[in-house]
């Protein structure tokens, strides 16, 4: 712990990607021998059969290695590094402050306001010429996410809420905002720079590149929130607002209760992006202005010099 936490920034981060990539092959070599037993004796060399999505164990398998997936490959790592970075791995994360309505409300209007945002630049990421091979890895992609999605109840419905929005929220938040942003900050000494190459490597290690600058997007608001806040609990709420929403979306168009099809490419007006941009730079404005006005002051605390503050002792 002690080598860890005297250790420069550069030295810290190459600590992190160890753990990290040594997370993610554990946990991809656990699960790819666990996946038969969980489907039925399919293996994971089939994921990409549309036929065999037919078949419900084997959904409820893909499923389930997803959030596994999610937990050993996302959050382990951050909380590992988190406890040995720190005495008070929970402050260092940004767990440790408490928030008000106005900022939880503030911090999801921001996520609502950038949707016609994102969907203009996933228009144009859309028109990214790809090589083959990477072309039909975004096709299969899609369609097992298409297949993921499918929920004929109310608990299948429940399921992909914790699944997908729920369980990615909070390992990608502890993750890259928690520990990289930090990470990031104590190198480059600018938070705004801090918040733009997280969400870059955020949306770059998803290894989806017709999603790439939507995504990116996505990283940079969950990146400002935390950043202006030092509240990480916002920026899991946040990102469980953006996945949650399509996935109630998705219901509610298959259950023939809603004719909005989340799934479907929409065309967004030019002037609508630049109204939602403006819009959704007022409000990480005033959710900096409002953290101001309650006693949080992002940056490199001069009682904690060889950490990042992600919170302070202040409530609010």
């Amino acid at each position: 712990m002690d080598l860890i936490r005297r250790s420069s920034p550069w030295a810290q981060l190459f600590w992190l990607l160890t753990l990290f990539f040594t997370c993610y092959v554990v946990t991809s070599a656990l699960l790819w021998i666990i996946f038969p037993a969980i489907s039925g004796g399919y293996t994971f060399t089939q994921i990409n059969e549309t036929a065999v999505w037919k078949d419900p164990s084997f959904v409820f398998a893909a499923k389930t290695m997803q959030f596994l997936f999610t937990l050993g490959a996302f959050l382990t790592p951050g909380l590992i590094f988190a406890r040995l970075a720190s005495p008070r791995p929970g402050a260092y994360l940004g767990l440790e402050g408490r928030s008000s309505f106005i900022l939880v409300a503030l911090a999801l209007l921001i996520m609502l306001s950038a949707l016609p945002m994102v969907g203009l630049l996933s228009e144009w990421n859309q028109l990214w010429p790809l090589p083959d091979v990477l072309a039909e890895l975004e096709k299969d992609a899609k369609t097992q996410t298409e297949m993921i999605l499918k929920m004929p109840d109310t608990a299948s419905l429940v399921v992909n809420l914790v699944l997908i929005a729920l369980a990615p929220a909070i390992a990608e938040e502890v993750l890259f905002r928690g520990v990289i942003q930090n990470l990031v900050l104590r190198m480059v000494k600018n938070g705004w720079v801090a918040v733009v190459i997280t969400a870059l490597f955020f949306s770059f290690i998803h290894f989806q590149f017709l999603g790439f600058m939507p995504r990116a997007l996505l990283g940079f608001l969950l990146g400002a929130i935390y950043l202006v806040t030092g509240n990480l609990w916002l920026s899991i709420l946040a990102h469980f607002l953006n996945n949650g929403l399509q996935v109630v979306l998705v219901f509610l168009y298959q259950a023939k209760m809603s004719n909005y099809d989340a799934m479907a490419d929409e065309h967004v007006p030019l002037y609508f992006g630049l109204l939602s941009t403006a819009v959704t730079g007022l409000l990480i404005w005033r959710l900096h202005k409002r953290a101001q006005e309650n006693g949080y002051t992002y940056g490199l605390a001069d009682e904690y010099p060889d950490e990042t503050i992600s919170t302070t002792e202040k409530e609010y």
